[in-house]
């Protein structure tokens, strides 16, 4: 299967499609894994994948993240954020530690 992969500047995409699309795709993960969201985490993830599409796009960066925070996080959490960074061509991998944080908290459900 081709991985997607959102080239936001270079296609000149819109962030709010590409983020409906995101969440879509997230979303079939999620089911995948067997996690379930409440309305609030969707809320929550929603607001992140908004402001991690606009990044993509503008090229701003995240101040810089500390990985041995995010130590506790299970390996599923982490390969979902990834994953759902490795999306687009433009984000560094440490947003994928902010991402996980969302993963985590659904699979707690």
């Amino acid at each position: 299967m081709t991985q997607i992969q959102f080239c936001m500047i270079e296609d000149s995409l819109d962030p709010e499609c590409v983020t409906e699309q995101t969440i879509d795709i997230i979303n079939g993960w999620l089911v995948q894994h067997q996690i379930t969201q409440n309305d609030m985490q969707k809320a929550m993830l929603l607001s992140h994948v908004k402001a991690m599409v606009t990044r993509a796009k503008t090229l701003e960066k995240l101040p810089e993240v500390d990985p041995t925070l995010f130590e506790e996080l299970s390996e599923e959490s982490l390969e979902l954020a990834r994953k759902t960074v490795s999306l687009f061509n433009s984000l560094p991998m440490e947003e994928a530690y902010l991402l996980a944080v969302h993963y985590e908290v659904a699979k707690a459900n």
